[in-house]
């Protein structure tokens, strides 16, 4: 009984700062040091309860699973505390929430949409865009193989659209990884990561904690 009344205690005291939470808009969260360090420190705990698994416990991902880091700039569906809200709230390429992020990409040798000479130039074009040793030839061949498959979601450059779901792929930061034997997979058989949404596992005020917390690791927007 006296743990009972302890917790209920601790509850209604934190249910005083949820209110503040929900009561604040997200962008200003942080402009009121008591908010923002309650909110870091209950979205820590939703963090390490519900995200660590996939994520892992600093929030660096593990890209071998094709989980994202959170710690970079480069985001997914954007990275300001909003966006990172929308995506907790409702998840990616799930089939429970109509509001979940969505993007899909072709399997492009799967479904015979290239041929494996046309995989194998559009692999050493990307290899290029990365700054990554490459066959010159190929990549060359390669560049009017991805200007008609995969610029329209990548960009011609490689620069990608978060808000399409198509990631950047001129730089070094790679989901599933960036080797050459890692992009032909990726190319062939297409990737369809899912995360679930959390807005009936979490209360409204815990998915904006989260959300609080993850935006300030680092690389937030």
């Amino acid at each position: 009984a006296d743990v009972a009344a302890e917790i209920a205690a601790v509850d209604a005291s934190n249910g005083v700062w949820y209110d503040r939470l929900m009561a604040t808009d997200l962008t200003a969260i942080h402009e009121d040091p008591e908010l923002q360090r309650f909110a870091v420190n209950a979205g820590g705990a939703v963090f390490r309860a519900q995200c660590s698994q996939c994520h892992g416990s600093g929030g660096a991902g593990v890209q071998a699973g094709g989980f994202p880091n959170l710690l970079d700039d480069e985001w997914m569906w954007g990275g300001t505390v909003e966006d990172i809200v929308q995506t907790v709230s409702y998840g990616i390429r799930n089939s429970d929430f109509p509001d979940a992020r969505w993007s899909e990409m072709p399997a492009f040798g799967r479904d015979a949409l290239l041929t494996a000479d046309e995989i194998d130039q559009v692999v050493q074009h990307v290899l290029d865009l990365s700054g990554q040793a490459h066959d010159a030839t190929l990549a060359a061949a390669g560049v009017e193989v991805f200007e008609f498959n995969c610029a329209s979601c990548h960009a011609a450059d490689g620069s990608g659209d978060i808000f399409a779901g198509a990631p950047a792929l001129n730089n070094a930061i790679w989901l599933y990884g960036g080797s050459q034997a890692t992009i032909h997979e990726t190319v062939m058989n297409a990737r369809f990561g899912i995360m679930p949404g959390f807005t009936n596992r979490l209360r409204p005020a815990e998915i904006r904690a989260v959300a609080a917390y993850v935006h300030q690791l680092g690389g937030g927007q």
